[in-house]
């Protein structure tokens, strides 16, 4: 498995798997209808990095990572996973985040913030805080998730630098 930045020409591989993630409107506060060419606008031209896991030449995973705030706040990053369903339970997701949270220090970032984890994703929250997040805020019922209705969404926040 090999992480690497992604490519314009990526993104033919990487629409499959935002529009899988997307369309299920379980975890992401995209519309489920998000056309192609603001999937690549989110996902490619929006962030400052865009990586992408490739496993026997298939892209499998893919993450971003970009300034959460300006000014003031530019010292804090914000990053969104997608793993497809044909990939879980394979580790990518813990790959990514510790992959992400390496670039973000090289980046110059000194921490990371996930400003709208959907309660309902279990699996992501204990992942997020396996790997050092707190929840720093709970945003009641502000996540309308296809399923279970209105979900909370939590504000997930590490510092990346000691001392």
């Amino acid at each position: 498995m090999q992480i690497r930045e992604a490519t314009e020409v990526d993104f033919d591989a990487i629409w499959p798997i935002f529009k899988e993630i997307a369309s299920a409107g379980d975890t992401y506060a995209y519309p489920s209808d998000t056309s192609k060419n603001e999937g690549k606008r989110l996902w490619m031209d929006l962030p400052r990095k865009t990586f992408v896991v490739v496993e026997d030449k298939k892209i499998v995973g893919t993450y971003y990572i970009k300034t959460n705030q300006a000014g003031p706040g530019s010292h804090v990053c914000n990053c969104g996973y997608m793993v497809p369903s044909s990939s879980r339970g394979k580790g990518l997701a813990t790959v990514m985040c510790e992959h992400s949270q390496e670039i973000a220090r090289v980046m110059g970032y000194k921490a990371m913030q996930f400003n709208f984890v959907a309660a309902a994703n279990e699996g992501a929250v204990r992942l997020w805080q396996k790997h050092g997040f707190e929840i720093v805020g709970r945003l009641p019922n502000a996540f309308n998730h296809p399923a279970k209705g209105y979900v909370d969404a939590l504000v997930m926040y590490k510092w990346l630098v000691s001392g």
